[in-house]
């Protein structure tokens, strides 16, 4: 039970692909224009890297390492297919929105890492969990950004005014270089928040965080013993 939480965790927080992997950034300062449009795309995303994760992960005993890659793409590009024409036929508004970003999930970095690094490794049900905390780490980052960006750009979320009619809206992040700067501010925060845990870490290990010291102080100590074999 431990390693299935663990990988939702990973993919939220401590693997998040698009905050801490700095993966899918294409799509996610394209489509994050509006929190209800990284919704959308962050669900179809899901939706691909879990299916393509557990299938993966069943053939990845009868798949030949030579055609490995290839075979990832075709899997993929199969259950994009599938998962475009479902978005355009139900959701047609998201459809118009997402445009050509919903074919471009067949080559992003997301789905084909998780694929190689992990479902390629793994049993099918684990594959599932960490395809389900991937996801999920994708949708809230795009969410999140697009929430920013369209309180900040046009006041407003999900329809509902925000920001007072008096209090006028910035343009600016709404256009890409609004991405940049949200997606800056939210990573930047992360990067704090793990930085501070990291050096608490090490504090409560005993260690001081100086590496150059610290190697420095191993190797004399095994020159030292060498010296004292010798």
């Amino acid at each position: 039970m431990k390693q299935y939480s663990e990988r939702l965790f990973n993919g939220l927080i401590k693997e998040n692909p698009v905050l801490v992997l700095m993966l899918g950034m294409c799509p996610a300062l394209a489509v994050s224009t509006q929190a209800s449009n990284g919704i959308g795309m962050g669900l179809s995303t899901l939706a691909v890297l879990v299916l393509s994760n557990l299938v993966i992960s069943l053939l990845r005993k009868v798949i030949p390492d030579q055609v490995r890659l290839p075979a990832y793409i075709v899997i993929v590009a199969s259950l994009v297919t599938v998962t475009e024409l479902l978005i355009e036929a139900y959701l047609p508004g998201l459809y118009s929105a997402l445009g050509i970003y919903i074919p471009l999930i067949v080559v992003n970095c997301i789905i084909l890492g998780r694929a190689e690094a992990y479902a390629n490794k793994h049993t099918p049900l684990l594959s599932v969990m960490d395809g389900i905390g991937m996801g999920l780490g994708f949708t809230v980052a795009l969410t999140i950004a697009g929430a920013i960006r369209e309180i900040l750009g046009s006041g407003s979320v999900f329809g509902l005014r925000v920001l007072p009619e008096s209090v006028e809206p910035i343009g600016l992040f709404i256009q890409p270089p609004g991405a940049f700067l949200v997606f800056a501010l939210i990573i930047a925060v992360m990067n704090a928040i793990g930085i501070k845990t990291r050096q608490r870490k090490l504090v409560e290990s005993g260690c001081d965080g100086n590496c150059a010291a610290c190697s420095s102080s191993c190797m004399t100590s095994a020159e030292k013993e060498g010296g004292e074999e010798k």
